[in-house]
């Protein structure tokens, strides 16, 4: 599969829905799937080969693990298929939950794209640590 990436800002309307990025629905296909985001408040799409190997992961881990893990990803979890505008419709519990009202950034993350709240996404991005991620990019051979 093919990276994901780019930075695309759309507004979600009244009703819930938003024109996703055609470029990434190329790479993400015809059903996807969006989840709350692990480590911030924002929601995660993955297409239907990156979620199965996600919920194949998900489901080996012991229940005292990964309990409260499978609880918090599913619960929140919708499939999404675009009508022939290229629009999905966001599930209220996850647009409040990562905050989502009119202005909204889709960003391309490699294997899965994320939805933000432009604010928050804006906020984020000025906050960015450049001197860790050299030394990452460091530590990986760059």
């Amino acid at each position: 599969m093919a990276s994901m990436m780019g930075t695309f800002y759309h507004n979600i309307d009244v009703k819930g829905r938003l024109n996703f990025p055609t470029k990434l629905r190329e790479i993400l296909g015809s059903t996807f799937y969006v989840t709350k985001g692990l480590d911030q408040p924002c929601l995660t799409i993955y297409s239907e080969l990156e979620w199965e190997k996600l919920s194949k992961k998900i489901a080996n881990l012991p229940e005292a693990k990964g309990g409260q893990l499978r609880r918090w990803l599913f619960s929140g979890a919708g499939m999404l298929v675009p009508d022939k505008q290229g629009r999905v419709v966001i599930p209220q519990d996850l647009r409040t939950f990562a905050g989502l009202e009119k202005d909204v950034v889709v960003i391309g993350a490699d294997n899965k794209a994320e939805i933000w709240d432009k604010s928050r996404w804006e906020s984020l991005n000025a906050s960015f640590d450049v001197q860790q991620m050299l030394e990452t990019l460091d530590e990986l051979g760059f």
